[in-house]
């Protein structure tokens, strides 16, 4: 399936892999590229030199395109924007902060700019910059989210901008890539759908808890401190929750998440681990390859077109 984004992005499958830190890796990245889609490595808060490595290493399991995210709160963001310049990545996403001020130097290097959006107005002044693409993210992801749900947030940015749209949040079958792409989006970005993937290096435990997840298993925290996050119900959430109903402060409550999605993702810890995911998580059952993820979705995507 051509659109705007596989032309972009010089891809087969408009099917994009979240940033997911601790989560999107080299070897993630490289099998969701050398399937067709667009592998994108997690940066976070790692420093430069990790980053730089974990491209070294992307480019040593596939000759395919890929991208970096870079979330700009990390305190590594500006040295981190400098090395995927010196390296040339095919593109670059961003999250958690305003990207403007490493623009030019992207624009400058050829690489691609498609900042994650969780309204019009960023949108479309991250168009007015130069961006070639936008991601816009509803609330139904997993992580960090917005307040607006992908049914009624992509269809308002495809109508505000003229750069392509990718729809993100609650997306992980043909039904919701079709849907997606009747909302006006050329491409799709996936995360929780690739978490599970064989190819993924996270614990078990974080797989079994996302393939066993239900549809209301999910729960925001963060409400109060302005950064909501999607993660499954456990232990860490309710006593976070608790703790936000009692007005505790910002300290205290950074401290309880401290290191937490780690424990998650390496140590496979389910009840004091954050365990990031999104409401599509109660579709998810099984645990398959990239290559069988992408192009499930895509065989199901064909079906519900032909009809």
């Amino acid at each position: 399936m051509e659109t705007r984004i596989t032309q972009l992005l010089k891809i087969k499958y408009p099917i994009i892999q979240g940033g997911m830190a601790w989560v999107a890796e080299h070897n993630l990245a490289a099998a969701v590229s050398n399937a067709g889609g667009f592998g994108v490595l997690g940066a976070a808060s790692a420093p430069a030199d990790v980053i730089r490595q974990e491209i070294y290493k992307v480019r040593e399991l596939t000759d395919k395109p890929f991208g970096v995210n870079i979330m700009l709160m990390s305190p590594f963001a500006k040295e981190v924007a400098q090395v995927v310049t010196e390296e040339k990545v095919s593109a670059v996403t961003t999250g958690a902060g305003n990207p403007e001020k490493f623009l030019e130097m992207w624009k400058n290097a050829g690489i691609k700019v498609i900042p994650v959006v969780a309204s019009v107005a960023m949108a479309k002044r991250m168009e007015r910059h130069g961006a070639d693409a936008i991601i816009a993210e509803g609330t139904e992801a997993g992580g960090h989210i917005g307040q607006q749900t992908t049914m009624t947030l992509v269809p308002q940015v495809a109508d505000a901008v003229e750069i392509p749209v990718i729809a993100a949040g609650g997306i992980a079958d043909g039904r919701g890539f079709m849907a997606a792409m009747m909302l006006g989006a050329q491409a799709v970005q996936m995360g929780t759908g690739f978490v599970v993937a064989n190819e993924s290096i996270v614990h078990d435990n974080y797989k079994d808890k996302i393939m066993k997840a239900r549809d209301i298993d999910s729960e925001v925290t963060g409400l109060s401190t302005g950064h909501p996050v999607r993660s499954i119900r456990n232990q860490m959430t309710r006593e976070y929750l608790k703790l936000e109903k009692q007005g505790a402060s910002l300290e205290e409550l950074e401290y309880l998440t401290l290191g937490s999605l780690r424990k998650a993702v390496m140590d496979g810890d389910m009840k004091e681990g954050s365990i990031m995911a999104g409401q599509i998580a109660g579709l998810i059952s099984k645990r398959q390859s990239c290559k069988e993820i992408i192009e499930q979705i895509m065989k199901e995507a064909e079906q519900l077109r032909s009809k």
